[in-house]
């Protein structure tokens, strides 16, 4: 018989709350050979990254790659590492604790200060962006936390610690704009693994894909807008997203045709015509055939064309990380500087700021809405608290059934309306 993990309290007398819980890819714990050795080993071993027949692959990965790739990782880790760690997870985390400030009842009443997409104010009049104050007590019910695919903090952890804090709802944001078998379903695969360990799982959602949300299409188009108030605009205007094998196209992944569409419609924001911007794709791996044109190919032959003044953006990394800081910002303009092109300038990803934090609020905000249907509220649990004390003296670990619940709560005696002993006092178990 399987052995199911448990609750070690009592989850009657509990307030329920929903919980949040933000996932990006991951990073290695340091930049150290070992360690990027052991992130590199559970990344490369997910079926999802690559597809390949199991017992070759792990003759493969373990007899070569681990053998090879992870000292040349480390170092480019090291470049970009900063006294915080990894950008990806630092930046992920930093981004994180907004959104955890965004159900803190103080700020609910607060109005700040930042200024968001169209010059629009988080104010409590606003509530496309704020829960209003008398939102406060359910706003508190809320946990958001941080998660990783691989690498820490891992999901596991991260969904146990939820559920001791009483999480009974999970809201899950991958926070890949575009869908892939390589990310996004990695992620549910994880989840849903974990969750059959479960003897009472949480009802989850898990959030779609976003690569054509207005809010995030904005928010992409608004960061362009201000790094070009800042730093002028250049020629032609790069979309870079991180490649895929040209096969998992063929065999239906929706990922290169969002990341086409993407593009367009940021394109359509800021008014640009065709000749103004490109598509391209990064970070090829191995020597099969990879979504195109790739990223390093299309810079080299610019400068041949007349244009010696590039933007580049990645749209499908929402925070920075080691392929867009080491890859992109700096090999990438390398090879740009090399084939004679003069000037090169990187827009970061929408990372912690507050154009991201925005757009979080509104793609999670109906889910969180329909969370909260017929969760218990604090009043709902202090009127119903005499009832828990009665019943939980008979029974710690039992939970009421909706025959008992409809009952008066004055009923906390253990006798029905005639004043008579209830025959069954104890309800059912987990």
């Amino acid at each position: 018989m399987p052995e199911f993990i448990g609750s070690d309290q009592p989850v009657h007398s509990r307030l329920p709350k929903v919980g949040i819980i933000l996932t990006n890819l991951g990073s290695p714990d340091a930049p150290t050979k070992p360690a990027v050795k052991r992130y590199l080993a559970e990344f490369l071993a997910d079926p999802r990254i690559v597809e390949f027949p199991r017992a070759l692959w792990w003759l493969i990965l373990h007899g070569v790659i681990l053998k090879i790739r992870p000292r040349r990782s480390a170092k480019a880790y090291q470049k970009v590492w900063s006294p915080k760690g990894s950008p990806l997870v630092a930046l992920s985390q930093a981004l994180t604790d907004k959104v955890r400030e965004l159900f803190n009842p103080k700020t609910l009443s607060e109005p700040a200060d930042e200024t968001i997409a169209s010059s629009e104010q988080f104010t409590p009049e606003n509530n496309e962006h704020f829960y209003s104050p008398s939102e406060a007590p359910i706003a508190s019910q809320v946990e958001v936390a941080l998660a990783m695919r691989y690498g820490n903090p891992s999901i596991e952890s991260v969904m146990m610690d939820l559920r001791h804090k009483g999480v009974e709802r999970l809201i899950v944001l991958p926070l890949y704009p575009q869908y892939s078998a390589s990310t996004t379903a990695s992620t549910f695969d994880k989840l849903a693994e974990i969750m059959s360990k479960l003897r009472w799982q949480p009802s989850l959602q898990f959030l779609p894909a976003y690569h054509d949300h207005p809010t995030y299409i904005e928010s992409i188009a608004a960061s362009i807008r201000t790094h070009w108030e800042n730093h002028r605009k250049g020629e032609k205007l790069i979309f870079t997203y991180h490649g895929l094998p040209q096969k998992y196209l063929h065999r239906g992944d929706p990922y290169h045709c969002q990341c086409h569409k993407t593009s367009r419609l940021i394109a359509q924001a800021l008014g640009l015509e065709k000749y103004q911007w490109a598509t391209t794709f990064q970070s090829r791996f191995g020597r099969e055939a990879w979504l195109q044109p790739y990223t390093n190919e299309v810079l080299k032959a610019l400068p041949e064309k007349g244009i010696e003044a590039v933007d580049l953006i990645c749209p499908g990394f929402s925070i920075d990380c080691l392929e867009t800081l080491e890859e992109i910002d700096m090999e990438a303009r390398q090879s740009f500087v090399d084939a004679g092109g003069k000037v090169f300038r990187y827009i970061p990803c929408l990372n912690d700021n507050e154009l991201h934090v925005s757009m979080i609020q509104k793609i999670l905000k109906p889910y969180i809405a329909a969370g909260f249907d017929n969760l218990m509220t604090p009043a709902d649990l202090a009127q119903q608290k005499p009832w828990i004390e009665k019943i939980s003296k008979n029974n710690p670990n039992s939970i009421p059934t909706e025959d008992t619940k409809s009952k008066d709560s004055k009923d906390v005696d253990g006798k029905d309306e005639n004043n008579k002993p209830h025959e069954n006092l104890e309800t059912s178990l987990l």
